[in-house]
């Protein structure tokens, strides 16, 4: 029979829904349960994606005799920490604490109170490798709880509040100083890794925030040398087998330090963290490939990502018929049967396709030289190579697609929606493509449609249900993409719901003493302690996203109340960034934006043609970090709706419009340079700002 999970929406806690383990989803039932029973709680939290999750299970909670014992002994929990991040980020802490290490799935034993006192990550079902079995622990547990449980107890007071210390000492307040920006610049070079590009040695993670500041201290400092540590490592990611070379898209990361061999899930947030700083390369260094990455990655998101209803699912799995990457690899012969013989060996030459392999018996599709090398030994017309290159891989992502597909995590979450919607938007812009724009109006309209009730918004959305209270980082990612949105298309109800989530943010999450904000609301569900989110981790941190949107939203619509609160909400970083800057990278994006010179572009007038598009087109090939973008355009139809108003924008657009002839006005601080007139000359001073901020006056 099923246990409770079955009721659940997580994919994560639906694999687990037939275990003879008698788990509980994490609620009142389970909590009451260990009151009344006196019994301690195991807590085993993970996601679906998870590889070693996948083997917990099969070995040990499918196991009939461990699943007697901890149905005999224990309270047990199962939690998806993409749908329960703020348990996630406490029990995580607290293992870190007992065993100086972290990781998922993460298992940890707790009172009927709440408070940990033992914990790990994977254990193998019986003794291994040095490690414990599953089931020796469980022995060893219960009978501490049995046998010493004052002991036990004791120890699990003493180390919830070590917890609460730390939980404390993020609130403090610390002065951000512009060095920190050269400072996080200088760490970063230092962790450079020129051979392949990346930070540090294997397992190389994507760093897309950390790229992305580079390419704005460099025009900031005029630092020739961190754009080459930009474009080396975008570069080697794209070649590398951590893109996918046919289907588009990112992979986790390399387990080692060529990017060659992924860890095969393919996550929503890091193809949404990637896709812009490929795109701001584009604007910097005008490199086409840059630009079709960008491209392939969206395309790869709207095709195999996107829900129907207009959200985005979370992840597909690394595992396929039970064999991490099997999806993905090739073999010769394969390539030899789809293409025909003289076409594969082409193939085969370009993507690094052998006999031996190069993972375990089959070939990753990888690109070890540019395309123009690869012409030159093949002794091929670069184009005419290129164009039989994309008919090739054409045909075999078909024949792909009739394969047994990784598993799909299609819950939405908010947060990592709003980082796929900002990327869609940045897209649009950049790349002139407006199918990217309609994503992203989409997904924004999908959010705002199903996943708020009565002005609260909620985190996760699966199957037309909506459900638990939304985090920090689900308002900060929404409210900025919808900035975003109204960027790419100029809809002003975007910048109206994106003021109505930063107000809710500033009402329910604030830290009102020390600035910033909590993960949680404060009318959550009351836990051990209260998680303030400082840190970037493989998303960005819920303040440094707050942050970053609250510049945007005060300098667009004149609110000193939003960027004195933004103020705020990086000096409670101020500590953090001087001891190590790069572990709040967002914080210093949202600080460098701040700090500008931030200029507020008000596009206005009835434009003759095409005109406002070529002049949104020009701006979306430059590269103009310090700037938010506001337009009011007059058609012309006296039969067009007029669209609707919003009074967010009557500090920019009073005494500017009226004009016939198309205008930009370039504003700091609400203090506007004369209007510049016509296409040629607001492109002409688009070149300049692109230049050099100061540039122009």
């Amino acid at each position: 029979m099923p246990n409770r999970l079955a009721r659940e929406t997580s994919p994560y806690l639906l694999q687990h829904a037939n275990n003879p383990v008698d788990w509980f989803p994490w609620g009142q039932e389970a909590l009451e349960r260990a009151k009344q029973t006196g019994r301690p709680i195991f807590l085993s939290i993970g996601y679906s994606a998870c590889h070693w999750c996948h083997v917990m299970e099969h070995e040990s909670f499918e196991n009939q005799d461990i699943a007697k014992l901890m149905n005999e002994r224990f309270v047990n929990i199962k939690v998806d920490r993409e749908e329960r991040p703020d348990l996630d980020q406490i029990y995580m802490s607290a293992v870190q604490a007992m065993t100086g290490r972290g990781g998922w799935p993460m298992s940890v034993f707790l009172t009927p109170d709440l408070e940990p006192f033992f914990g790990g990550t994977y254990w193998p079902p019986e003794p291994k490798m040095g490690m414990a079995g599953f089931n020796q622990v469980l022995v060893a547990v219960a009978d501490a709880w049995r046998d010493r449980k004052a002991e036990v107890v004791k120890q699990a007071g003493e180390l919830t509040a070590h917890l609460k210390t730390v939980a404390a000492s993020t609130r403090t307040v610390g002065d951000l100083e512009p060095a920190a920006l050269p400072g996080a610049a200088d760490m970063l070079e230092r962790m450079f890794e020129p051979r392949w590009g990346g930070f540090g040695q294997a397992p190389k993670f994507p760093h897309a925030m950390d790229l992305r500041l580079l390419l704005r201290i460099a025009k900031r400092e005029r630092r020739a040398g961190l754009l080459p540590i930009v474009t080396k490592t975008l570069d080697s990611m794209a070649a590398g087998g951590i893109y996918d070379h046919l289907g588009g898209g990112f992979h986790r990361y390399s387990v080692d330090e060529r990017w060659l061999v992924p860890h095969f899930e393919k996550m929503l947030y890091d193809n949404a963290l990637l896709t812009p700083a490929y795109l701001e390369a584009y604007q910097v260094t005008g490199d086409a490939r840059y630009a079709q990455v960008a491209r392939e990655t969206l395309d790869y998101v709207l095709r195999d990502m996107t829900d129907p209803a207009g959200g985005f699912y979370s992840t597909l799995d690394a595992d396929s018929e039970g064999e991490e990457g099997k999806y993905y690899v090739w073999s010769m012969a394969e390539i030899e049967q789809v293409l025909g013989a003289d076409r594969a060996r082409t193939f085969s030459a370009v993507y690094d396709v052998t006999i031996e392999g190069n993972f375990e018996g089959a070939s990753i599709l990888n690109l070890p030289r540019p395309l123009a090398d690869n012409a030159a030994i093949l002794k091929r017309d670069p184009q005419e190579l290129a164009a039989e290159l994309a008919e090739t891989r054409a045909k075999l992502l078909a024949v792909r697609e009739k394969r047994v597909r990784p598993g799909l995590d299609d819950k939405v979450l908010v947060s990592w929606n709003g980082l796929m919607i900002d990327a869609l938007a940045l897209g649009a812009r950049v790349l002139d493509e407006p199918r990217y724009l309609q994503a992203a109006e989409r997904g924004a309209d999908f959010l705002l449609t199903n996943l708020v009730r009565e002005g609260k918004l909620l985190h996760t959305w699966r199957h037309g249900e909506a459900r638990l209270d939304a985090y920090l980082d689900d308002y900060a990612c929404l409210a900025n993409a919808l900035v975003s949105v109204y960027e790419g298309g100029f809809q002003e109800r975007y910048l109206d719901a994106a003021v109505r989530l930063v107000e809710r943010l500033l009402t329910d999450f604030a830290d009102a003493e020390h600035g910033g904000f909590f993960y949680t609301s404060s009318d959550h569900e009351q836990l051990i302690t209260r998680q303030k989110d400082l840190q970037d981790g493989s998303v960005p941190s819920g303040n440094g996203m707050a942050a970053t949107v609250l510049v945007r939203l005060g300098k667009l619509c004149g609110r000193n109340d939003l960027l004195e609160a933004a103020v705020k909400t990086m000096r409670s970083s101020g500590r953090l960034l001087s001891q190590s800057p790069i572990s709040a990278t967002q914080m210093l994006l949202a600080y460098d934006l701040y700090l500008g010179p931030t200029y507020e572009l008000a596009l206005v007038g009835k434009p003759a043609g095409d005109e406002a598009d070529r002049v949104l087109a020009h701006l979306g090939k430059k590269f103009v970090p310090h700037r938010v973008l506001a337009a009011r355009l007059a058609t012309g139809d006296p039969q067009a709706q007029a669209p609707t108003r919003s009074a967010l924008l009557e500090p920019l657009f009073a005494g500017k419009e009226g004009a016939t002839a198309l205008r930009l006005f370039v504003c700091e601080n609400f203090a506007c340079q004369a209007p510049v007139e016509g296409r040629a000359d607001i492109e002409k001073k688009i070149d300049q700002l692109a230049a050099g901020d100061r540039a122009g006056r």
